[in-house]
């Protein structure tokens, strides 16, 4: 069965700043997942620190499909892991590179920004699932409901694809890095 593309012409001048704002937050997402946080007032509360903003990432992508199709926002989607593929890439050239002489902070800087690889890959496998998934689901309802209940659709389509993206997320990202009670905190709280 064919999505449906929108009927009517929906306006050019909002993809680009919304493609660039999904994009980014992916980027930004992945680079602050190395964190292990915990929300202040409840110590037991464990997430990723990219989670604080990865799921505007769904809200954009609902967006995208709604107004744009979801051939559309395939597309943009694929921008999305080529952007944090070359965003790993460079990352760890740059840590990799010798530092300035008297710069003390090598350690440091490399200890974060080599983890990306690694995080980018758990990123690109479970955002590729969560993704095309959320986008499936939305398309696949808006056909069984005739077009209504957005709001429907928006948070069905987000609790499968988000689902599924921070279980695998987090343990291809941090299985094996950190401890193991620590990976099952931070699935069962992303």
């Amino acid at each position: 069965m064919a999505f449906p593309e929108p009927s009517a012409s929906p306006s050019r001048r909002w993809l680009a700043p919304i493609t660039a704002v999904f994009c980014t937050v992916l980027v930004i997402s992945n680079v602050s997942a190395i964190k292990p946080l915990s929300l202040p007032g409840l110590p037991f509360v464990l997430m990723d620190g990219g989670n604080l903003l990865f799921p505007i990432s769904y809200i954009f992508g609902d967006i995208l499909v709604e107004v744009y199709g979801y051939a559309q926002s395939r597309r943009i989607i694929w921008l999305g892991f080529i952007l944090n593929i070359f965003a790993a890439a460079a990352f760890s050239l740059v840590a990799l590179l010798p530092p300035a002489p008297g710069w003390e902070m090598q350690d440091a800087f490399a200890s974060i920004l080599l983890q990306t690889p690694r995080v980018v890959l758990g990123s690109v496998v479970a955002f590729w699932c969560g993704s095309f998934l959320n986008a499936w689901v939305m398309a696949k309802m808006k056909v069984w409901m005739r077009g209504r209940h957005l709001w429907m659709r928006t948070i069905g389509s987000t609790i499968a694809g988000e689902g599924i993206d921070s279980l695998l997320f987090t343990a291809l990202a941090f299985g094996g890095v950190w401890p193991l009670a620590l990976v099952g905190q931070v699935i069962l709280w992303n």
